[in-house]
């Protein structure tokens, strides 16, 4: 398996986690059952789901009304394109020891 096929495949993974964690956190907010923590729907985004838990915060309306996260997972996700931008403008040099 070559790396772009791995980094997708991360990706797309972490995206889903994200939008599966907004749809479960809002099932148990309806249950009054035990909540999945903000810091750690935060985390998924950080680590690369910013976009499931962007489309999971709009699909199930939840989170929908709290300030840090209408502004802060955008703000992620603003974050990440610009350093995936850096990252692949960046110059590339090999050098073998």
């Amino acid at each position: 398996m070559d790396v772009i096929t791995l980094l997708l495949a991360y990706i797309l993974a972490v995206n889903l986690a994200g939008f599966v964690l907004m749809g479960v956190d809002k099932y148990k907010a309806r249950k009054r059952a035990f909540r999945i923590p903000e810091a750690t729907l935060f985390i998924v985004a950080i680590i690369g789901g910013s976009v499931g838990s962007i489309l999971g915060m709009y699909v199930f309306r939840h989170k929908t009304q709290r300030r840090k996260f209408i502004y802060g997972m955008p703000f992620i996700l603003i974050l990440q394109i610009a350093l995936a931008i850096a990252f692949l403008r960046a110059p590339i040099e090999i050098s073998f020891i």
